[in-house]
């Protein structure tokens, strides 16, 4: 029998890469700030910030609340594929 962790559909997150830099550039945030919020490696952080991995719903969540973004600008970040 699975558990439920195995049977949850998990969310697969993109984001709009320009904002999400342009927003980073405007708070000065930097990559390696993204990776120890995030609680990855720095390139990792890079690959997810440039679509080449994708977040998951924590992960966005989190680097929303880095980011200041609010809850109403999320869509304009974040997509769900």
């Amino acid at each position: 029998m699975q558990n439920a962790t195995q049977t949850e559909r998990q969310v697969v997150i993109v984001v709009n890469t320009n904002k999400i830099k342009g927003r980073m550039k405007e708070l000065e945030i930097t990559q390696a700030d993204v990776a120890k919020c995030l609680e990855i490696a720095q390139p990792t952080a890079n690959q997810k910030i440039n679509n080449v991995r994708p977040f998951d719903l924590n992960e966005a969540e989190k680097l929303a609340e880095l980011l200041n973004i609010e809850a109403g600008d999320f869509g304009l970040y974040f997509f769900a594929q």
